[in-house]
């Protein structure tokens, strides 16, 4: 299984103006850094909750199709484009619509086989089945507040401290803080 962005966010949840508000900054001479750690920040608490805060775009490639479900590994998910079977020189071949449902709202988001539908077979062995779907809250203002607030408390800690921070022996980027605001978007593997 392989995950591949295909278009990333058009926004950050947080602005650099929240940011330096939060950082308390007057000057903009941080202004460079300040984005980068926002853009880290982000892509960082996606990976440690498996969900994509703001609309991204990507495509979920898989060798074949399970017997039930197919889980998709990001939340929220919005929308399933298509699904496609990869040929080595064929254009891809998009499924219909008909041989599948989508369980979107599920935790986790899941594309089930219909009633009565049979999987086609995949035309290649190895990463011949693509899922192309929308994963995000939407823009900016639908990011929940929590994860904001984790984005902007992360920016911070890594802003000030510039070295991982041991904790108990242990090398820690995130913060116990940060740690407690995704606790409840956190999204295990089963």
């Amino acid at each position: 299984m392989t995950l591949i962005l295909t278009a990333g966010s058009a926004e950050e949840p947080v602005t650099l103006a929240e940011a330096r508000a939060f950082l308390r900054l007057d000057d903009t001479s941080e202004d460079t850094l300040v984005t980068a750690l926002i853009t880290a920040a982000r892509a960082t608490l996606e990976a440690e909750t498996r969900r994509a805060f703001v609309t991204q775009h990507w495509r979920l490639l898989v060798d074949r199709f399970p017997e039930d479900a197919i889980v998709l590994p990001l939340a929220p998910v919005s929308a399933v484009s298509a699904i496609s079977l990869i040929a080595r020189t064929a254009p891809d071949e998009a499924l219909d619509a008909a041989l599948y449902e989508l369980d979107l709202a599920g935790e986790p988001p899941r594309v089930w086989r219909a009633d009565g539908a049979v999987w086609p077979k995949a035309k290649r062995r190895i990463a011949g089945i693509a899922i192309d779907f929308t994963a995000g809250y939407g823009g900016a203002a639908s990011v929940p507040q929590p994860l904001k607030q984790a984005v902007l408390m992360l920016v911070a800690h890594w802003y000030e401290t510039r070295l991982p921070v041991a904790y108990d022996g242990a090398a820690s980027d995130i913060p116990l803080t940060v740690a407690a605001l995704i606790a409840p978007y956190r999204r295990f593997r089963f």
